[in-house]
């Protein structure tokens, strides 16, 4: 028996191009876009394609690759899981603490009330 890499071999081997081909794509796109709008909006100088692609790396290693579907951040996604294993009585006791805890300081600090 065959395994699944002899198998597709063909098809590993065109993914390193496959993924070269996304990045020069995207690189290219970065430095249109950048080279077209902001040297005249922000008095910036034009780019080369190396450099836009530098920029694309440097935003997807500070901002992240989106691999979850829809954004939101860690917490928010650690928040999500941990109602979904609350109890009904349990997430409407916790939305009651939130609304105190979270709502509370504008009234505190509004000017209407004093």
């Amino acid at each position: 028996m065959k395994s699944t890499f002899n198998r597709n071999r063909k098809k590993f081997l065109f993914i390193p191009f496959g993924v070269a081909a996304l990045l020069a794509i995207i690189s290219y796109i970065v430095m249109v876009l950048w080279n077209n709008l902001l040297p005249n909006i922000l008095n910036v100088n034009v780019i080369t394609f190396w450099q836009a692609m530098g920029i694309f790396i440097l935003c997807k290693i500070l901002f992240g690759f989106g691999r979850h579907g829809g954004g939101g951040s860690w917490g928010a996604r650690k928040m999500v899981e941990r109602c979904k294993q609350m109890t009904p009585e349990e997430r409407q006791q916790f939305k009651e603490e939130m609304k105190q805890k979270m709502c509370g300081w504008k009234k505190q600090n509004d000017p209407q009330n004093s």
